[in-house]
């Protein structure tokens, strides 16, 4: 248990180190364009990790990945639409933990009910996620409506769907889920970006933000994958979402940003729920 453990914890370093990069590139750009060409420029680094990773192509799982794709793009507009509202403080630990919840319970009822620690820890994860996520200010500026928790409950279980089909790949079929994922995701949004009339030219510094958040996204994915595939898909899926962990730990190192003390104890809270769930 403690491997599977320690690739969904690296899946959610990974995956935050891609959302700081994404974040990055979108302050000097539109977050649709950088999302969308984060996608495209990586595609090299999915097909040399086809070649790498082998794998055997499935029907079921490449339209698992496009059913994945559209619930991951959705989810990701969604959220910069909340988060453009003003109310971040809201938006962002609603869509956290929706994003961990969804997976949590659907795990229980595939896989069966965790051991009481791995359930408490669990539990101490998704409270640690809402930590964590917590922006700056007490209201983040913007007015709370029930229209704008709803759009952050529904970014959040986009995600939480997300998690839940890559749980259900084939173990043998390698990245090619991710090739079902880029069929639908990159179509979806540049379909968005044209109807948005968004430009989705971007000086070469964004570029390269846009190519790391890819890259790194791709290389999250592929550790996700090999946790889900050996373990319990509530534990491994929980345990994936506390990608804000490694978001907030690069802010703090590269940007010198200042870390709120909920969010200090969200981290000793993540530490707590990751020896639990590995006892």
């Amino acid at each position: 248990m403690v491997p599977t453990i320690l690739l969904a914890a690296t899946a959610a370093l990974v995956w935050g180190a891609s959302d700081f990069c994404g974040g990055k590139g979108s302050q000097r750009a539109s977050p649709l364009a950088v999302t969308v060409m984060s996608q495209i420029v990586s595609l090299p680094v999915l097909a040399l990790g086809l070649v790498v990773i082998a794998g055997t192509p499935r029907f079921a799982d490449l339209a698992w990945g496009m059913v994945g794709g559209v619930a991951g793009l959705i989810g990701i507009v969604l959220l910069y639409r909340g988060l453009a509202s003003g109310a971040m403080s809201v938006v962002s630990p609603v869509t956290a933990v929706t994003a961990a919840v969804v997976p949590l319970v659907i795990g229980l009822l595939l896989d069966g009910i965790l051991s009481a620690l791995a359930l408490v820890g669990t539990v101490c994860a998704v409270l640690a996620i809402a930590l964590i996520s917590a922006a700056p200010g007490a209201g983040g500026g913007g007015r709370v409506t029930r229209g704008l928790l709803g759009l952050a409950l529904t970014a959040g279980a986009m995600f939480g769907f997300f998690f839940v089909i890559l749980g259900q790949v084939s173990p043998g079929s390698g990245l090619w889920v991710m090739v079902g994922i880029r069929l639908s995701s990159i179509p979806l949004g540049l379909l968005i970006a044209a109807r948005s009339r968004t430009s989705l030219r971007l000086s070469p510094r964004v570029l390269v933000w846009a190519g790391a958040a890819g890259s790194l996204d791709l290389l999250g994915n592929t550790f996700f994958l090999m946790a889900a595939a050996q373990g319990h898909l509530s534990i491994v899926a929980v345990l994936a979402s506390l990608y804000p962990t490694s978001t907030v730990l690069l802010a703090l190192a590269v940007d010198r940003e200042r870390v709120r003390v909920v969010q200090v104890a969200g981290l000793g809270l993540a530490a707590t729920a990751l020896v639990m769930t590995a006892a």
